[in-house]
């Protein structure tokens, strides 16, 4: 079973792994059944998903139903405005089919712009808050790709208080000094303002080259099942974050196994090696491929 842990200052003990539900964006009712027992198994009590995953919020829904209680339930908005994420919000209760979600999270927050438009006057943080306020909401996050996640990520804690924040983490990205910087100083406000933080892109290999077959990601995951288990608990060797599952259900069981049996974690050698071996690249590169 997967160690669970405070989830910031919600309250809420979660699975150090958390699924990661654009994996059920295009997949059939019959095949997410079997995911959620796959869940079951390994004790995975917090579901991340969101308005722009396709079908996941529908696919979510009847597990909520046959479950109540047994998921910590997180979505999220990407829209900018007050009006489109209340609009959004609505829409993402009804597809669930519950009265409220544990966690709304505004979606890839780190273009300066968008921040200034979403938690200003008029914005989607205002949405949220009343939300919250009415009981649609209990929690309320941000979430973002990229290098400047992290950066933008410190700069919306001092806006407002935040409960968790999500964004990538893997050896490969943690290689760039600006960014493994921006990363650490963020792990370190969260846990003085109690802020959960989850991570994205644990098992990235890099993005896709040429024709590789099948694609259920954006990005290329490792495949190999020891790589998969070593970068897991990479990730997992900072004790008070969170991995989220890959939007790849192929390797579920993999990344599940991994962090249900993380021990101690591999050394920047080891990790090294495995760049090499199975080319293992950043999926963001400052200045030349930070969007998805």
């Amino acid at each position: 079973m997967i160690e669970r842990i405070p989830f910031g200052r919600t309250g809420h003990a979660s699975s150090r792994a958390i699924f990661g539900a654009a994996a059920l964006g295009s997949m059939k009712p019959d095949r997410a059944e079997g995911v959620l027992a796959l869940l079951l198994e390994y004790g995975v009590n917090h579901i991340d998903t969101a308005a722009a995953y396709g079908d996941s919020e529908l696919r979510v829904a009847p597990w909520l139903r046959e479950h109540p209680g047994a998921f910590f339930l997180a979505t999220k908005t990407g829209e900018r405005t007050r009006a489109g994420a209340r609009e959004g919000l609505e829409r993402s209760l009804e597809r669930l089919g519950v009265d409220r979600v544990d966690l709304l999270q505004l979606h890839n927050l780190v273009d300066p712009e968008e921040w200034e438009i979403a938690l200003g006057p008029g914005g989607a943080l205002e949405a949220a808050v009343a939300a919250r306020e009415e009981g649609l909401v209990r929690f309320i996050g941000v979430t973002g790709h990229g290098t400047r996640a992290a950066e933008m990520h410190l700069r919306s804690l001092e806006r407002y208080a935040f409960d968790s924040v999500l964004l990538p983490c893997n050896f490969a990205m943690l290689q760039s000094p600006e960014y493994r910087a921006d990363f650490e100083a963020l792990v370190e406000r969260c846990r003085q303002r109690g802020v959960a933080v989850q991570t994205i892109k644990s098992v990235a290999r890099r993005r896709w080259v040429g024709d590789a077959g099948p694609r259920f990601s954006w990005y290329e995951p490792l495949r190999d099942p020891d790589a998969i288990r070593r970068a897991v608990h990479y990730v997992l060797r900072t004790p008070d974050v969170f991995l989220d599952t890959s939007s790849d259900a192929t390797i579920l069981r993999e990344i599940l196994e991994a962090a249900s049996g993380f021990e101690v974690a591999p050394s920047d050698a080891v990790m090294r090696r495995d760049a090499s071996r199975h080319g293992i690249e950043p999926l963001f590169v400052r200045g030349v491929s930070d969007a998805i």
